[in-house]
């Protein structure tokens, strides 16, 4: 079932289900009025929606075309988001490039952030901000939203409470990064909005592409039509769903809703050194940061911009038959 939200006059939109291809929708209003409200009802709720997401794909109820332009993220504002550093990987470089060894806990610690959750940008919302010297970065991510989870749940319990799976865009301004990070306090001003992709996918419609607490696709990133990215999004991830949530769920309970993020992917080459750009032959980066980082791991100092005023960015993930799973996250850098 892939659910989406409709953008209408209200802050929190109109919950919609969409078929499979990503060409029709049928409104389920009388079901849920939005997706918070089916999250906290989903066990009252899922088997209704589902009748109609089973319906619609038959082409046996009403049903409108969908565009992907019309939509907000599936959670336009949530009680929480948390970003990871799944991939160990890329600290790894990013620590290497500045000559600084990773210490040991990071193979067995998740790292985890909070970000702002209370706007999120829609799919094919532009990038706003006030200065492209700020160094805006993209960041493509698999993310997850869950069921309540009580704290210090366990794995075993947490995997049925994972209800939903999007791509994601978090958004960085690396520039200002360091000296926010220096302050003690963590990413605040240096990360804005991130947008999700135009529907969240449940984890039976996923299929064999979910296995282990973690999406098994290639995510696809391009820069200005040009390839950046094409990563395994289950390969060399250190830390699955199940147990970045146990993490989390250990201090706290989690409300209904709340997302969490993979944190950039990122892939080792064959040899388990620095991944090739695309050009090279290997399989990219999902942000502009790891190519820089591998270029001054490898040339002695980074050469590829950050993204400029007028630059688009697409983030997408194709099945086996080269179709979308989740939509298109496509974003233009302006001015605000």
């Amino acid at each position: 079932m892939k659910l989406a939200t409709l953008k209408d006059e209200t802050i929190d939109g109109k919950l919609i289900v969409v078929s499979k291809d990503l060409k029709f929708y049928s409104n389920v209003s009388h079901i849920a009025q939005t997706m918070q409200s089916a999250l906290d009802n989903w066990s009252k709720v899922y088997f209704d929606l589902k009748e109609i997401s089973d319906k619609l794909n038959d082409n046996k109820i009403e049903r409108f075309i969908f565009n992907e332009r019309k939509v907000n993220s599936p959670l336009p504002r949530s009680y929480q988001w948390a970003d990871c550093s799944a991939y160990v990987n890329h600290l790894k470089l990013v620590r290497k490039a500045r000559g600084v060894e990773l210490p040991k806990s990071y193979w067995n610690n998740p790292l985890i952030y909070q970000g702002g959750s209370d706007d999120f940008l829609s799919p094919r919302s532009p990038i706003a901000v006030l200065d492209e010297d700020w160094g805006v970065d993209v960041e493509a991510e698999v993310a997850v939203i869950t069921d309540y989870i009580p704290m210090g749940s366990k794995i075993e319990k947490i995997k049925d409470k994972i209800l939903m799976v999007m791509i994601a865009n978090d958004i960085s301004l690396r520039n200002l990064i360091p000296e926010e990070i220096n302050k003690g306090f963590g990413f605040f001003q240096s990360k804005p909005s991130t947008s999700f992709s135009p529907v969240a996918v449940t984890i039976d419609e996923l299929g064999k592409s979910w296995v282990d607490g973690k999406l098994h696709e290639t995510i696809m990133v391009d820069l200005n039509n040009i390839p950046l990215g094409r990563n395994q999004t289950g390969e060399d991830m250190t830390f699955n769903f199940y147990e970045l949530i146990t993490h989390a769920a250990k201090t706290r309970n989690l409300s209904s809703g709340s997302i969490f993020g993979s944190g950039t992917i990122s892939n080792m080459s064959s040899n388990g050194g620095p991944e090739d750009t695309i050009v090279q032959g290997g399989r990219g980066y999902s942000c502009i940061v790891e190519k820089r980082t591998v270029e001054t791991i490898k040339l002695g100092r980074p050469i590829s911009p950050y993204m400029l005023f007028g630059d688009t960015i697409r983030i997408q993930v194709l099945n086996k038959n080269k179709e979308s799973i989740f939509g298109k996250i496509e974003q233009k850098l302006i001015k605000a």
